[in-house]
């Protein structure tokens, strides 16, 4: 089921490039799943999966080729968030720019609310 309604998380036209170029060389995931756990130094962490199963209430977002999932729980942490990749001199990763985190670690993938 593809959720039309607008959750405002979004792809960064960067993430959507990187992701579908992942996707095109798995031989079984058509997505890239985000979730939000309890834990990492600053109290909950991204994690990033890829799969090709879905649950009935997730929430799936699409740009240029890539798909990104995301489930009710975890999306209210993201509300407002972007997606991104960063390719700079610290490396390549996908970070999240959340606007309801307090606080973040370094690696930017741990935050606080």
């Amino acid at each position: 089921m593809t959720d039309t309604t607008d959750h405002t998380v979004t792809v960064s036209e960067a993430a959507a490039r990187r992701i579908a170029a992942i996707l095109s060389k798995s031989d079984d995931a058509d997505s890239l799943r985000i979730s939000v756990e309890g834990g990492g130094c600053s109290g909950f962490s991204y994690k990033y999966d890829l799969t090709s199963g879905r649950e009935e209430d997730d929430i799936i977002l699409e740009r240029d080729g890539a798909r990104v999932v995301i489930d009710p729980v975890s999306i209210v942490y993201m509300e407002g968030s972007v997606v991104d990749f960063v390719d700079d001199l610290m490396g390549q990763s996908f970070q999240i720019r959340n606007p309801n985190a307090v606080a973040s670690c370094g690696c930017g993938t741990s935050f606080s609310v």
